[in-house]
């Protein structure tokens, strides 16, 4: 849960760190500049460890460079194209891949060794001469289960449950011009109704006294039920949330205290790739190959909270109790998500906020 681990890590933007252990015998080491967003952790974490064991056995040395979150990110990579600030960029999601090929962001890579043990369907989602999928993570309407079960509530079980009266004021959800939980859940609404029915099921919604917040923060540790003793007994979060809540658990817990409603999962894809005008483009090729392989993708649970693409790779066990994966997850085409990412939020403001 990429956001939840902000928090946690609490890292400056656009600073940067170098794993400078290199092998005996490389006079020159090359010197890699990876472009992510602002979660991706600097230091101290098993992630940053193996990118130190890589290192370590080839000599790369690899330099981490915060850019934001993944809109500015990426508005910074379209601006840089073939200048770029870095090597290789980490954290593009398919709501904004298309921008960022469009632009010509990525160089073309040869084939890659390790692509056959990515999810087949994730790496249909992109040019894989471009863009490789590096992890998956599913947005979804979370639920405090000791709420429903007090008042002997059903639980939703899909969007269209939700503008029942009898759920009048549980919901809250991020503002999707400020959020990416918060467009993740618009797209939702795309994907189950339809470009025609998706506008009117939010304006059933404001009508069943939605609540709109900026940000995941504010709506999940200061409005939900559970983490912040709020009114709305369900916010947008992720699929990834109930074994964090296992893990972070002050005291110690081993049942997870909320739920997922699968029908609601909207799934996000991220992917990385070499950048268009890197001088490295060979170092670049085997850090990207790193970065898809099970030693890898291994760390990711435990450290962004959200799931690997190689298929290899075994999650912890608490994620295997806790976590949802819904096996049917709603999406939405990336070119139509770039067509229409903007209209669509124009329409969403007008609907539920005016």
């Amino acid at each position: 849960m990429k956001t939840l681990i902000r928090g946690a890590l609490a890292i400056v933007a656009a600073s940067t760190v170098a794993f400078t252990a290199c092998s005996s015998d490389a006079t020159s080491p090359v010197q890699l500049t990876l472009v992510t967003y602002d979660s991706f952790p600097q230091s101290g974490t098993s992630l940053n460890d193996a990118l130190a064991a890589f290192t370590a056995r080839t000599g790369i040395e690899v330099q981490i460079l915060s850019a934001g979150d993944t809109g500015t990110m990426i508005s910074k990579a379209v601006l840089t194209t073939g200048n770029p600030e870095g090597d290789l960029m980490w954290g593009v999601d398919q709501t904004f891949v298309i921008q960022a090929l469009e632009a010509e962001v990525f160089a073309q890579i040869p084939e890659i060794a390790g692509i056959d043990n990515l999810t087949p369907s994730l790496t249909d989602l992109a040019p894989r001469d471009r863009v490789l999928p590096v992890n998956f993570g599913d947005v979804c309407i979370n639920y405090d289960i000791a709420w429903y079960d007090e008042r002997n509530i059903p639980v939703p079980s899909d969007l269209a449950d939700l503008t029942d009266p009898m759920y009048a004021g549980q919901l809250v959800v991020q503002n999707p011009a400020t959020s990416s939980p918060g467009l993740a859940m618009l797209l939702a609404s795309v994907a189950t109704f339809g470009e025609s029915g998706w506008l009117e099921w939010w304006e059933q919604m404001a009508a069943n006294g939605l609540e709109v917040t900026n940000g995941w923060t504010e709506a999940y540790y200061e409005r939900f039920s559970w983490a912040g003793n709020g009114a709305q007994p369900m916010v947008v979060s992720y699929g990834s949330s109930p074994p964090a809540e296992v893990i972070f658990a002050e005291p110690a817990r081993d049942d997870a205290p909320t739920g997922v409603i699968e029908n609601s999962c909207f799934r996000q894809v991220e992917f990385a790739g070499v950048l268009r005008g890197s001088a490295h483009l060979e170092a670049a090729q085997k850090l990207l190959e790193f970065l898809i392989s099970a030693e890898f993708q291994t760390e990711l649970a435990l450290n962004l909270f959200v799931f690997p693409t190689n298929l290899e790779v075994v999650l912890p066990g608490v994620f295997i109790t806790h976590a949802v994966i819904p096996t049917a997850p709603l999406s939405v085409d990336p070119t139509l998500i770039r067509e229409r990412r903007s209209d669509w939020i124009e329409q969403w403001t007008t609907a539920v906020l005016r």
